[in-house]
């Protein structure tokens, strides 16, 4: 009796992952996940009714551990989706943030903090940027903005600073509700930087000396226009980023889902050549050697000129 075919090492868990990708991937599961997350929002929204609460305590309840429940279960689909290579599913944020979020709620401590465990609730209702291709690009250049935004700040903290000090040396003694100390002075040219009540702090600096229209004009030109346009400018630049990074990233899983590991890929054309090559050897090794005569070419034997040609195409 033969043995049987040994089955290759790890075929279990790709035949897994490849049953969990059909089933992670397909567009119905994707809307009902969706559907469960707004769902869960729902039921967040009705346990602020102290009414509803106290009346449908226990179905509320039942209703958030089947959320719960489902939520554990699509995790853990996905999970199965990386059997055969684990690593990359810590590769995805959204994949982590998924973790994080359903792992939390079954910690003791945290399920014992009624207003922690809800600020989780809440969070879940983040993971709808997952299935929402165009919020998960405005979070992501959000994200990407920070560090321009940090600058932006600094800059702009500067600004009212110096403008804050002008105004308390300027208008302290003569409106010192406004501009009586330097914390206040910045309060009140924060609230300007809106340009609202704009004309009425015009008029009373005009009340004060004709300069003052100089302070204010210069400062709304800098403050409301300069500066908030050069934030324009840093939020809509990492938005061009993050769509070529979301870009990215589909044509990278488009690549992994139609082609062939680059590595199988290499191995299977190496096999391909050294069976090619034995082939050769084989057919050569049939031919018998002859031996030229006296005044004979050995260009003129058809044998050898076959298997010189197969030897060069060979190499």
């Amino acid at each position: 009796m033969t043995d049987p075919t040994p089955v290759p090492a790890g075929s279990g868990r790709r035949r897994l992952a490849a049953r969990c990708r059909r089933i992670t991937e397909a567009p119905p599961f994707g809307m009902a996940v969706f559907g469960v997350i707004l769902f869960n929002a729902g039921l967040m929204g009705a346990e602020t009714y102290s009414g509803l609460a106290a009346a449908h305590d226990r179905l509320l309840q039942l209703a958030e551990q089947g959320c719960l429940t489902l939520f554990t279960l699509e995790i853990l689909l996905r999970l199965g989706a990386y059997a055969d290579r684990p690593k990359a599913f810590f590769r995805d944020p959204w994949n982590i943030f998924d973790l994080l979020i359903v792992v939390s709620a079954f910690l003791p401590v945290l399920r014992e903090n009624t207003t922690v465990l809800r600020l989780l609730r809440l969070a879940r209702v983040l993971r709808t940027a997952r299935f929402l291709p165009h919020l998960r690009i405005l979070l992501l250049a959000v994200g990407r903005s920070l560090p321009g935004t940090a600058s932006f700040l600094f800059v702009g903290a500067l600004v009212l600073y110096v403008y804050a000090m002008v105004g308390w040396v300027c208008f302290a003694g003569s409106d010192p509700g406004h501009y009586g100390s330097i914390g206040r002075a910045m309060l009140t040219l924060f609230l300007l930087t809106t340009l609202d009540g704009l004309t009425d702090a015009v008029r009373a600096g005009l009340e004060i000396s004709r300069f003052s229209i100089v302070y204010y004009a210069s400062y709304a030109l800098l403050a409301s226009f300069v500066l908030v346009n050069v934030l324009i400018g840093v939020v809509l630049n990492s938005l061009d980023e993050a769509r070529e990074m979301e870009d990215a990233d589909a044509r990278a899983r488009e690549r992994a889902a139609n082609d062939t590991d680059p590595a199988e890929e290499l191995r299977q054309r190496i096999t391909a050549a050294r069976l090619a090559l034995d082939d050769l050897e084989a057919s050569l090794t049939d031919v018998p050697p002859t031996l030229p005569g006296p005044g004979s070419d050995a260009d003129a034997d058809p044998a050898g000129q076959r298997a010189g040609r197969q030897l060069e195409s060979a190499r």
